[in-house]
């Protein structure tokens, strides 16, 4: 299986058609159906590692001021337990918790309700510890790699330039920031060279980053997939654009 970054955007991509969400279905049929979902996403951010090993994983609407349309939305995968534990004994000796109340969130809903609509494979979520560096989050996904060659398809959802404080919220959609772009070229570019060090190390890329990852729950997502990648393997980015000029909708596909 190859490893996707998605970037969601915005919750209401869930129940809208857009280029985004038609390149998110284009994506999941390029590729075989996978046996089950690993879904790291930016809105579950806790000082804790854990896994979600709940049967059958409620859908969480983690927002407000939305239309009651989204609110209504319901992504009734299944939950998958040997996932879970195969999980935890990849990701040894870091401590694991197994989680069995919290479910799927948008991040993780909003992308799939477009590329698995049927919502028929499991899908279990592990959280983003928001207590260790980013070297630890890219270690992590090292570890998972294996999965991909047992049938597990490893989703990263956040967004690789996400600054809420300068998104356009009226209906003119603004051109992407200056220093949007800059980031995000300087992104791409590090994941084409195969040197993913400066993206690791992100916080000393100057005030470009600083602009593009205000905080970093949306970022580290991306990081999990590329640890993920294996030497000589082709890396590419099927959906591009951006949305109130200051949200990439970067996605990184590895393999």
């Amino acid at each position: 299986m190859p490893s996707v970054f998605f970037g969601h955007g915005n919750p209401m991509n869930a129940v809208q058609q857009n280029a985004f969400t038609d390149g998110w279905r284009r994506m999941a049929a390029s590729i075989l159906k996978p046996r089950a979902i690993l879904a790291v996403s930016a809105h579950w951010y806790l000082p804790a590692t854990a896994v979600t090993i709940s049967r059958a994983p409620k859908t969480i609407h983690d927002f407000g001021r939305f239309p009651a349309e989204l609110f209504r939305v319901q992504y009734p995968a299944p939950g998958d337990e040997w996932l879970a534990r195969r999980v935890r004994s990849l990701l040894h000796p870091c401590k694991v918790d197994f989680d069995e109340d919290w479910g799927l969130d948008h991040g993780t809903w909003s992308v799939l309700q477009h590329a698995y609509p049927d919502a028929d494979v499991p899908v279990v979520q592990l959280s983003i510890n928001e207590a260790r560096p980013s070297s630890f989050h890219f270690q992590l996904g090292q570890q998972l790699a294996p999965l991909r060659g047992e049938g597990v398809l490893v989703v990263g959802s956040g967004n690789i330039v996400h600054n809420l404080e300068s998104y356009g919220w009226g209906r003119h959609v603004p051109d992407p920031y200056d220093w949007a772009e800059r980031f995000e070229n300087i992104a791409k570019q590090s994941m084409l060279s195969g040197d993913f060090r400066p993206l690791i190390n992100y916080e000393g890329l100057g005030h470009d980053a600083q602009l593009a990852i205000p905080t970093p729950e949306h970022f580290l997502p991306l990081l999990y997939v590329l640890g993920t990648q294996q030497p000589g393997e082709k890396l590419s980015f099927p959906v591009s654009g951006f949305d109130g000029g200051s949200i990439s909708m970067l996605c990184v596909q590895v393999g």
